[in-house]
């Protein structure tokens, strides 16, 4: 059973920052890909980034330049740090954590934290 645990969500000025935290329950190291999601009311789940177990990053192209996903392996955790942020940025950010097994495919997902981005 694969949990993942998020925080850093909170309310946030335009052109503000935050730091997204998700924490794995097991070696992040395992899984092909982590990532983060976002969705918002009455929109599509989007992907914003992914980072592979190789180290290669995936954005979404607006917010390629302003969020950087990182992550830390021995505390089995993925970061999101998003900069100058903007209020169509605001949205539930959901991770993700992605990985092939004996020819099967595999999603886990966290429970989503709110990131609202006031004018």
């Amino acid at each position: 059973q694969v949990q993942l645990v998020e925080s850093g969500g909170g309310l946030v000025q335009a052109g503000g920052s935050l730091r997204l935290s998700c924490t794995a329950s097991g070696s992040i190291s395992s899984f092909n890909a982590m990532g983060w999601y976002r969705q918002a009311p009455g929109k599509q789940r989007e992907l914003v980034a992914a980072i592979t177990s190789g180290g290669r990053t995936n954005y979404a192209d607006s917010v390629a330049e302003r969020f950087t996903i990182s992550r830390d392996n021995p505390k089995n955790t993925v970061y999101l740090q998003m900069n100058t942020l903007k209020p169509e940025d605001t949205a539930v950010y959901y991770c993700n954590a992605f990985r092939n097994l004996l020819g099967l495919s595999y999603d886990y997902w966290g429970q989503g934290t709110q990131v609202t981005v006031s004018s």
